[in-house]
């Protein structure tokens, strides 16, 4: 499989390191970044197509990321991860883009299936 760069955008550095060391264990390039604009940055000089954003961060949430993302990568690939999400929010997530959503605490087999399941997509997309 090709380009195993996964981005994940959470202002909590415990689970920053949690989910860079599971899915970093599992062969996946990892990145990290604490905040939206650093995620930018980040966006902007690698090829990632696989993104996890915390919702709930301070300054850009990880709506208002996904948009932006959106706009300059549309073909990628990008999950919610929430403490709590109103019906709103969740309905607001799949406007701008978020391909799914969980719900903290991760069942980390859950992320480790769908990291898997979206190389596959990305790889198909990237054989047309």
């Amino acid at each position: 499989m090709e380009n195993k760069k996964i981005l994940i955008v959470d202002d909590e550095p415990p689970i920053l390191r949690l989910l860079s060391q599971l899915f970093t264990k599992a062969g996946y390039d990892v990145s990290t970044a604490e905040n939206a604009q650093d995620a930018l940055k980040i966006i902007e000089t690698g090829n990632m197509m696989v993104m996890f954003f915390d919702l709930n961060m301070p300054v850009m949430n990880g709506i208002e990321l996904c948009k932006k993302v959106k706009s300059l990568k549309p073909m990628s690939i990008i999950y919610a991860i929430t403490g709590y999400a109103s019906l709103f929010e969740l309905s607001e997530c799949l406007d701008v883009g978020f391909e799914d959503y969980f719900k903290k605490p991760i069942n980390v087999s859950t992320l480790l299936k769908t990291a898997e399941s979206a190389f596959e997509k990305v790889n198909r997309w990237k054989k047309m």
